[in-house]
């Protein structure tokens, strides 16, 4: 029964339009509802249980860190927890990487700290424009949303969104367009109408915008025109960083080095809430206080986090099994769309951020119904719904893997069946 969510819950949800039952309980890859129903989950908290529902290995430090009293709530003020991951985080993924970055702690969702990038970037070269690129999200809050392309989050602002200068991402309408080529024309040309940036942002894969895929020349290109204007580099990680990439930071394939690096989702581990804005230390201009959010102190997230890092990321051991899967998920993806014609379906994606293209957000969600009716949690994504996105835990087995894919191959064939015999 869900009548007191449809009595009392605002009009704005939406996953529970698309998952229309009451879970109360979940576990590694599996989430069960109260009927006892078991669902694969490939949607994972929209990319925020990298490690799986409940995990033993994370769940056991924050049980043992709450029976001693640990210090829960703790603003900005210096804890054990925090102090064991930042040395956790510094050791195991900033130091091997050689990235030096000072960590910000913001509000802990993804939009503080894509709020905190904008801001400090602003104040440092004291220029306003922000570019962004078409399809990208970066979160629903005013700054964030100005720089986040979809027309159904934006026009919720009810405002007017200034400061950002959206261009086209990698093979927006064609590999034809060269849009790194098109910044460096309009920052170098005082007659073009573009305010010099402080910024750009950029996801290196676009998942709300439809698993988009930046190539590592694209990227490699535009840090070069950032570096040639003096132009500050945001990567916005909170979904494709933490591993879903197939390595830690999304990044880490095309070799650059950003300057502000956006982290949260599944950096807690555990699915708490937790967010950083990581910024080379030069650039870490902020007064005390000057920004800043009650909840940047969440220290049971420190320590799951710290957990997290230390099982999976002390070693390539974790990364190679992801890598693996990655090969698994990729091969059955493009097994399924070449079943069909490629006007009507095609794979597309990195990484565990990989999907099926359908010419319709219609049939993609009729596909999304149909897994859920089999026992699939999955969601779509991109402008107009169109793709139907795998974003399952990276610690999924492969067993279980297979399962889901088999269950979204069996959902494909039973809407693609039904279209297909009606155009014909």
């Amino acid at each position: 029964m869900t009548d007191i969510f449809d009595e009392l819950e605002s009009e704005v949800q939406s996953y529970a339009r698309a998952f229309p039952v009451t879970f109360n309980r979940a576990k590694g890859s599996w989430l069960y509802d109260q009927e006892g129903k078991a669902y694969l989950d490939f949607l994972a908290g929209a990319g925020t249980l990298n490690y799986g529902h409940n995990n033993d290995n994370i769940k056991q430090a924050l049980l043992d860190y709450i029976q001693a009293d640990g210090i829960t709530h703790g603003l900005d003020m210096h804890t054990d927890a925090k102090e064991n991951f930042l040395n956790t985080f510094n050791d195991l993924i900033l130091k091997p990487r050689k990235l030096q970055y000072k960590m910000q702690f913001t509000g802990p969702t993804g939009t503080n700290a894509v709020e905190a990038a904008l801001k400090v970037v602003r104040n440092v070269t004291g220029r306003s424009n922000i570019v962004a690129f078409t399809n990208g999200f970066h979160g629903v809050s005013l700054g964030a949303m100005a720089a986040t392309g979809n027309s159904h989050h934006r026009d919720a602002a009810g405002i007017s969104l200034p400061g950002v200068t959206h261009i086209p991402f990698d093979g927006y309408g064609g590999q034809d367009i060269d849009s790194i080529a098109l910044l460096d024309a309009l920052v170098s040309d005082n007659s073009s109408g573009m305010d010099k940036p402080a910024a750009v942002i950029v996801e290196t894969i676009q998942g709300e915008g439809g698993l988009n895929v930046a190539r590592k020349e694209w990227l490699q290109n535009l840090e070069k025109v950032c570096r040639k204007h003096e132009i500050l580099l945001i990567v916005d990680d909170i979904q494709a960083g933490c591993g879903r990439s197939g390595r830690f930071f999304s990044f880490e394939e095309a070799g650059i080095k950003p300057d502000i690096v956006t982290l949260s989702k599944s950096l807690s581990g555990y699915g708490l809430p937790f967010a950083v804005t990581l910024i080379k230390p030069e650039l870490d201009t902020w007064k005390p206080g000057e920004h800043n959010g009650t909840f940047r102190g969440n220290n049971h997230a420190f320590v799951t986090a710290a957990k997290a890092l230390e099982h999976y990321w002390a070693d390539d051991k974790f990364q190679t099994e992801v890598q693996l899967k990655v090969r698994q998920l990729a091969t059955r993806l493009q097994r399924i769309a070449k079943a069909y014609d490629p006007s009507l379906i095609t794979a597309k994606g990195r990484g565990f951020m990989q999907g099926l293209e359908f010419n319709s957000g219609d049939l993609a969600g009729r596909v999304c119904r149909e897994a859920f009716s089999r026992g699939l949690i999955i969601e779509t994504s991109g402008s107009e719904s169109q793709v139907v996105k795998c974003l399952c835990p990276l610690t999924i087995t492969q067993e279980e893997l297979e399962k889901g894919l088999t269950i979204l191959e069996q959902s494909v064939a039973a809407v693609l069946l039904v279209e297909l015999s009606i155009a014909s």
